[in-house]
């Protein structure tokens, strides 16, 4: 009997722990060969444990168990195959014999019986009861039928009045049941490196907001115009967060600041752009990054947002998928936020948040008209950016959005560039 040790796999440097999050096999089942058995959650990603062998299988850690990284946590028995798949039988195909047409009186029989016994189904109200239940607006699935074939009668409503039921005067809404108890889950280590996270950068930055409005009548436009051409070129839509991926690359060229960083005593510039793309994922929020989103194109940057967001919805995402960004953009308009102030990812110095866009009157040249607006934020660390800085990189975001060929022209209108200005 040939014995093998899985022992906990290393995410990566300085890690020496991790979280059992969930089995997905168990002590006894007989697994093959890369089968996933475990869900592991290390401060920075949630990663697998794969079977090295087939064999059966011994659990030695429980689910929600802090384990050292190179401890064995399986072991599996190789004694033990799994068994071939059986193949599933042709079956030859049999002409079905025709049956000859019953009687018509018999069939006007079964008829007449199969009517009369739908009219005692289950569930079905007598007509008093179902005048106090239309009263009380009770629905038939609240009720238990004690009548003949389970029909609810009058007496039936009236007993489950007196017990409590909700009434057309009492809360309609069932989401809360009025039950006084709690529930209470361990936290993850990946949420608890998250919270960590989040405190210091409130406690160990000068984190500031600024805001400004941008007008989506422009990006509007050009996706209406080319979605369809787009799509059948590149496979796929064109959706707000490249225009913004687009935009803040060129802006960052403007104002180096927003895309720097602070190592000890020293300010770090950072001559390339990776943008941390915030994506909503079962564990949490995420944050890969984009590599190099300047030298991108906008269906590049589709692609690229896209392959993340899956990696992240099937929890594929990667250490080296996630660190090393310099900036950071979070779309919270996708779940109807209006405004707000997002949180600086550290060590980067700043992010940009998008939010819903809502139709609201605007002043242009005189005239109130309705315009697609965006509210955007900046939160910035005071300490390395300043308000000269922070206010002309939104500035310069804004105008970009509204005139997007100036993503083409280093920020600039294709007329300034002509006329040398």
């Amino acid at each position: 009997m040939a014995i093998v040790e899985l022992k906990v796999p290393s995410p990566g440097e300085s890690i020496t722990e991790v979280v059992i999050a969930r089995w997905v096999k168990n002590t006894g089942d007989v697994v093959e060969k890369d089968d996933v058995l475990a869900e592991i959650d290390s401060d920075k990603a949630t990663l697998t444990l794969n079977a090295e062998e087939s064999g059966k299988i011994e659990v030695l850690a429980a689910e929600g168990d802090t384990v050292k990284v190179g401890q064995v946590v399986v072991k599996i028995d190789t004694s033990f195959k799994p068994e071939a798949k059986k193949e599933t039988p042709k079956t030859e195909k049999v002409e079905a014999k025709k049956e000859e047409p019953k009687k018509e009186t018999s069939t006007s029989s079964l008829s007449k019986e199969t009517k009369k016994d739908s009219t005692y189904a289950t569930g079905t109200p007598s007509v008093s009861a179902a005048k106090i239940m239309a009263e009380n607006n009770i629905k038939s699935g609240q009720l238990n039928g004690t009548g003949k074939d389970g029909r609810i009668t009058k007496q039936d409503v009236l007993a489950a009045l007196s017990n409590g039921l909700p009434t057309v005067g009492d809360v309609l809404s069932n989401s809360w049941k009025g039950e006084r108890t709690q529930d209470r889950t361990k936290m993850t280590s990946l949420r608890k490196t998250v919270a960590k996270r989040l405190v210091s950068v409130k406690n160990e930055t000068a984190m500031l907001t600024t805001f400004n409005e941008v007008d989506m009548s422009a990006i509007y436009a050009i996706r209406a115009k080319y979605k369809d051409k787009f799509k059948e070129v590149y496979g796929s839509n064109v959706g707000f967060m490249s225009f913004f991926t687009k935009a803040v690359t060129e802006a960052l060229y403007h104002f180096p600041a927003v895309n720097a960083m602070i190592d000890g005593e020293e300010i770090v510039y950072n001559k390339y752009c990776d943008i941390g793309i915030a994506v909503s994922a079962p564990k949490g929020l995420m944050v890969p990054v984009l590599r190099s989103a300047e030298l991108m194109s906008i269906a590049d940057i589709e692609k690229g947002i896209k392959e993340l967001a899956l990696k992240a919805r099937d929890g594929k995402l990667t250490i080296e998928d996630m660190t090393g960004g310099t900036f950071t953009i979070t779309n919270g308009g996708v779940f109807g936020s209006m405004m707000s102030t997002p949180i600086i990812n550290p060590p980067q110095s700043a992010i940009l948040g998008m939010h819903n866009v809502v139709e609201r009157p605007m002043a242009i040249n005189g005239q109130v008209v309705i315009r697609p607006m965006m509210y955007v934020a900046l939160s910035y660390d005071h300490r390395i950016i300043d308000g000269r800085e922070s206010v002309g990189f939104l500035v310069k975001v804004k105008e970009m959005l509204e005139n997007p060929s100036r993503i083409l022209f280093g920020g600039k209108l294709p007329e300034e560039v002509l006329l040398g200005l």
